[in-house]
């Protein structure tokens, strides 16, 4: 294994990759843009600063706020006009202490181009129905602080959308496994305006433990398996890492201490564009591992 750092971008959350372009979320909901071809043309001997090449802010973020602690693009468009395909970002953790936390709800965006300029359009939400579910959400009595907070995944070639949990507690990680809803699913939310598919219990095509994940950040998903980054900065008890999950077998396959490559910063974006993967840390530095 190896693992390369090429440039350095803007720091933030997790990202998303689609042909030319990646991009780079924030908390509160804004972007930056970057072209591989900026990427392509540099010395990765020298490493530099890589500036954006435009920079917008999701749709309504200001009632909505999405963390984007998992941001990745689906296999729908919206309309067959479009460049990109949905785009996927979660609310995670920025109603961990409201009144309604919005539990496990993902948003899912339009996004277009004009030239440099980008923006989107808050197409749809995903909420997962029985975060307040215990029985299913933890699998040790002992556990008492679950966050069902809606990080995901989503299988492009076979259409599955999983969601997992966040624990404070080293137990294990769950994952479910639900078919990805069509843009045109669900009932219209009165709040937001927007169509909102709410997944059930029954909804669950199956569901499975996995070693646990110490503090999940961004995620993504790869010829069928999962690649979630987790940990803090400089954190002996919550190390940065890279685990590698087989959904198909419900296999832990394995776990990269970023640590042993000298990368000591909070975890973040993952994404492959081809088979070359992408990753940064939280400050921007931006890595390709080759595993």
């Amino acid at each position: 294994m190896k693992i390369t750092h090429i440039a350095n971008i803007r720091g933030g959350q997790d990202g998303a990759v689609f042909g030319d372009w990646l991009f780079r979320m924030n908390t509160d909901g804004t972007c930056t843009v970057y072209n591989f071809n900026d990427l392509d043309d540099k010395d990765i001997s020298k490493i530099t600063d890589i500036d954006p090449v435009s920079a917008f802010v999701l749709d309504r973020a200001d009632e909505i706020v999405p963390h984007s602690n998992a941001v990745m693009f689906g296999n729908e468009y919206y309309s067959a006009e479009d460049e990109f395909p949905l785009l996927y970002s979660n609310i995670y953790n920025n109603y961990a202490n409201a009144e309604d936390k919005l539990t496990g709800v993902c948003c899912v965006y339009r996004l277009q181009r004009e030239g440099k300029d980008f923006h989107t359009t808050l197409v749809q939400l995903i909420e997962i129905g029985f975060t307040d579910n215990t029985e299913y959400w933890k699998s040790f009595e002992t556990i008492n602080d679950v966050r069902p907070y809606g990080n995901f995944a989503i299988d492009t070639d076979k259409s599955i959308y999983y969601a997992f949990v966040m624990r404070d507690f080293y137990n294990t990680t769950r994952y479910f496994a639900f078919d990805l809803p069509k843009v045109s699913d669900g009932e219209k939310d009165e709040k937001l305006n927007v169509r909102k598919v709410t997944l059930g219990i029954s909804d669950i095509r199956k569901h499975f433990d996995c070693e646990y994940h110490h503090f999940i950040q961004g995620a993504c998903c790869h010829q069928g398996k999962i690649y979630s980054t987790e940990g803090f900065t400089d954190s002996e008890e919550n190390p940065p890492a890279i685990r590698i999950i087989n959904p198909d077998s419900g296999l832990h396959e394995k776990c990269i201490m970023l640590g042993n490559f000298g990368i000591n910063e909070e975890a973040e974006f993952i994404d492959f564009r081809g088979d070359t993967c992408y990753y940064s840390d939280i400050d921007g530095r931006l890595y390709v591992i080759e595993f």
